[in-house]
């Protein structure tokens, strides 16, 4: 039984947001919770692709054994994200292994019965169009970073995201550990603890879980002139 605070996350969350009221109840009384442990594994890369899941609490990790056996951590999902849906609706396999972060209660949908309800509401093929184009361009996004940008420069984008305001100072904490920030990122944990201290100089501090930003228009000055330069860089001379 979905409890009010779950039905809200799932009505919140990107894929379903705006699918109209009675479309989503229907979806609701099809689907079901699933309770996951901190470490506990959901399913693992390879395995049939036959749901599609939404984060009510806690934190999802989404991860990949390379073809050198490397464990990346692709994406790391709070409430309201969802995940699984191009690989389930497609009838494929999953891509990548997923398990819980920290103790997680998920919404889990049949892949079998959002088929069912797309052939009869086709607005729900679009809302689900919109979840993934979102995932295709977060990836996009973080192989851009990965690729771009020294380990320093992917932590300062990191902070700044998370920061609450735009500009000015900004204290906040972080969102999960270092070691699972530092696999997010592409970097292992002591590289992380040497980006942390490459921004001191800029005004960051982190101490523990807790973080301060002196500037954040200054930091993020320092990924964008860094972004600029690389493009002057590589541009031919005319």
């Amino acid at each position: 039984m979905l409890s009010e605070a779950h039905i809200e996350a799932v009505r919140n969350s990107l894929m379903f947001r705006d699918l109209a009221p009675a479309l989503l109840e229907g979806l609701l009384q099809r689907g079901s919770l699933v309770r996951l442990s901190r470490g506990e594994t959901l399913f693992v890369q390879g395995d049939r692709a036959d749901h599609i899941f939404i984060v009510l609490e806690g934190l999802m990790k989404l991860g990949r054994i390379t073809s050198a056996g490397d464990d990346i951590v692709v994406a790391v999902y709070g409430a309201g994200e969802s995940f699984g849906e191009a690989a389930a609706l497609k009838g494929g396999e999953y891509p990548v292994t997923v398990e819980a972060a920290e103790d997680a209660v998920l919404f889990r949908l049949a892949a079998r019965t959002i088929a069912e309800q797309i052939r009869q509401h086709p607005e729900i093929a679009m809302a689900m169009l919109a979840s993934t184009f979102r995932h295709n361009r977060e990836l996009v996004m973080e192989i851009e970073d990965i690729k771009g940008h020294t380990g320093a420069q992917r932590l300062a984008t990191f902070l700044v995201a998370l920061a609450p305001v735009e500009e000015g100072a900004s204290t906040f904490s972080l969102p999960y550990d270092k070691g699972l920030i530092a696999k997010r990122l592409g970097m292992k944990p002591e590289s992380l603890s040497r980006s942390i201290a490459n921004l001191r100089p800029l005004g960051v501090s982190v101490r523990g879980g807790h973080v301060s930003v002196a500037d954040l228009g200054r930091l993020r000055e320092y990924v964008e002139s860094d972004r600029s330069a690389k493009q002057q860089a590589t541009t031919p001379c005319a």
